[in-house]
């Protein structure tokens, strides 16, 4: 059966219930009033009076219950339409969800149900059915600009690997070392981009296991490994804080950091810049900030930062193009640690990027 066909006979049971509870008090009622028997003078079909003893309940019985039985049959009729009725009407915003519904599962992401009338639980489902509806419509779109953008992104160096093939078999006195050296740069930026796609993958799937990790440490060591590049670019990197620890992959966070600090380092002044990373406690959970020095951001450019291959001189004028995925990797991986990404420009130019992540227990807790 039908909701609206079960609430239909539920409100006619009801009714009939109600009737039958009403009925039975006022025979109960007259009861209490009514002898069983009673000497009545009543007319006689011969025309004379009779006097006599006359059961007068049994006859009350014979009035009433015909009488009875036809309110029943009309609180029985009118339950069923009127319950159908409301029914139907208390049922509409229901059935508005399922047609939404339904045309989600076609894929139209765009429609809204923007139910009206009061704040009751039908609109309340239905408003945050369209909020679901509008961040899935929202998710599948980065998707679909993600998946455009990656594969621009990875026909770019096949591109380009297919023109130095394609040269170097049209001119066969060309230097075949200098050939090598850019396939080998464009192979590497391939397989560079390759990585970091399905790292993101892995990262969004959240197949990893957690552990107790400090901060602290993954900071020091992110900032030795990049002391190469730093000095390479002119840019000192500071590292100060206290013992962070903080719950989720050592690997990933350590991804996280070195991220952050490369990001810090390429995207800075061309000279004498600087990258201050530090680590500190926050309550319930563990602080890692990097800020850097750099030209000034405006604020409404700072949310497309995380954005996947928003890189190079799309943000800030570099000659290390990266794979554009640094950044979109950090809040990946922020998000699958149930943290929190926040970017802000520095008052005198440049980025302060802070991840708070949940904290972990105490040791034997």
């Amino acid at each position: 059966m039908s909701v609206r066909l079960k609430l239909t006979l539920t409100y006619a049971g009801f009714l009939m219930v109600a009737g039958v509870l009403l009925l039975a008090a006022v025979w109960l009622f007259l009861l209490r009033y009514v002898p069983d028997r009673a000497a009545l003078v009543v007319p006689d079909a011969a025309g004379p009076l009779v006097h006599g003893v006359f059961p007068v309940r049994s006859r009350l019985l014979a009035v009433f219950a015909p009488r009875a039985a036809v309110v029943l049959g009309v609180l029985l009729a009118f339950g069923l339409v009127g319950g159908w009725l409301l029914a139907g009407r208390v049922l509409a915003p229901l059935t508005r969800i399922t047609e939404a519904t339904r045309l989600a599962a076609t894929g139209s992401l765009a429609h809204r149900i923007d139910l009206p009338g009061h704040q009751d639980e039908f609109r309340e489902l239905a408003d945050a059915f369209d909020a679901m509806l509008a961040r899935l419509e929202a998710h599948v779109a980065e998707q679909q600009r993600f998946a455009a953008n990656a594969s621009h992104e990875l026909r770019t160096p096949l591109a380009v690997s297919k023109a130095l093939l394609d040269v170097a078999a049209a001119d066969p006195g060309r230097d075949v070392d200098q050939v090598l050296d850019r396939l080998r740069a464009v192979n590497t930026r391939a397989i560079d981009l390759t990585e970091a796609l399905l790292l993101l993958g892995r990262v969004e799937q959240r197949s990893f296991a957690r552990e107790p990790v400090d901060l602290s440490l993954l900071a020091e060591e992110a900032t030795e490994t990049l002391l190469p590049l730093a000095e390479q670019h002119g840019v000192t990197v500071e590292t100060d804080g206290e013992v962070s620890p903080a719950l989720g992959s050592p690997a990933l966070l350590l991804q996280l950091t070195t991220n952050l600090v490369h990001n810090a380092v390429v995207h800075n002044l061309p000279g004498g810049g600087s990258v201050r990373v530090s680590t500190d406690l926050a309550p319930g959970g563990a602080v890692l900030t990097v800020e850097n020095t750099g030209e000034p951001l405006a604020p409404e450019l700072l949310p497309t930062l995380v954005e996947p291959f928003r890189r190079g001189t799309d943000r800030i004028r570099t000659d290390h193009p990266g794979t554009g995925l640094g950044l979109a990797i950090v809040r990946s991986i922020a998000h699958a640690h149930d943290g929190t990404l926040t970017l802000a420009p520095r008052p005198g130019g440049g980025l302060r990027v802070r991840v708070e992540l949940p904290g972990a227990p105490p040791a034997g807790g």
